[in-house]
């Protein structure tokens, strides 16, 4: 099973320099918009099987185009939603960054729970489990490798990923993932493999349509690139 993570395109909460959370009603802005529609072409020619959103507006509206010119009903889960970070919702990110939390969640992010929160580290529980689970369901579904979408939040998609490469979580500020970038994680009965990270470039295509590699060969290769901020 093959699973394209998709972060949200670029928010309101983004340009503003706020931490959105779950704050409600948080859209995106006009390049936002214009990152949504451009995954048409740029993944839209994928033999893509279904297409799964955190509930939250901004990654709801990121996967419309995608969906609809795919002819998939795009599903709603809230295991994808963005971490609850608590009394952190809705601050600007420039007072937060002189919290003594704020340390912790970029060196020791495991041991980080937000105030009237959750832990990073639950985060990364709850967003493995449902990949896996979607998985094993489009698995039984479909047969064979199945390409899908999940479109989720930055801190989401790098715990994912952390757990994909065996990285502690602790290392997960190491990984970027962009508004409206691709990362691709495939999973065989044995270990996954990642193909690509931070993926924001034009089209999206090396390794995906082939068969999964056997496991008793190596790593399959893909171009990961790594780079840019988060905001």
């Amino acid at each position: 099973m093959t699973v394209l993570l998709l972060r949200h395109g670029r928010s309101t909460s983004n340009t503003a320099g706020t931490l959105a959370g779950r704050s409600e009603g948080v859209d995106l802005d006009d390049k936002g918009r214009e990152q949504a529609a451009g995954l048409i072409d740029r993944i839209g020619d994928l033999p893509i099987r279904a297409v799964v959103s955190s509930p939250l507006l901004r990654c709801r509206r990121t996967v419309e185009p995608l969906a609809q010119a795919l002819c998939i009903e795009a599903v709603i889960e809230d295991q994808l939603a963005e971490v609850d970070y608590g009394e952190w919702t809705g601050r600007k990110l420039s007072e937060l960054v002189n919290e003594p939390l704020w340390r912790v969640v970029q060196a020791h992010p495991s041991a980080a729970v937000f105030p009237g929160g959750e832990g990073l580290a639950q985060v990364q529980a709850r967003a493995v489990a449902v990949v896996r689970e979607h998985d094993r369901r489009l698995s039984e579904q479909y047969g064979g490798d199945v390409l899908w979408v999940a479109c989720t939040h930055g801190d989401v998609i790098k715990s994912l990923i952390a757990d994909a490469y065996g990285m502690h979580l602790d290392s997960f500020q190491r990984v970027n993932a962009d508004p409206a970038s691709v990362s691709v994680i495939r999973y065989t009965p044995l270990r996954p493999f990642v193909l690509h990270v931070n993926h924001t470039g034009s089209r999206l295509s090396a390794g995906l349509r082939a068969a999964p590699a056997p496991e008793t060969k190596e790593q399959p290769s893909g171009d990961a690139v790594v780079g840019g901020s988060t905001d």
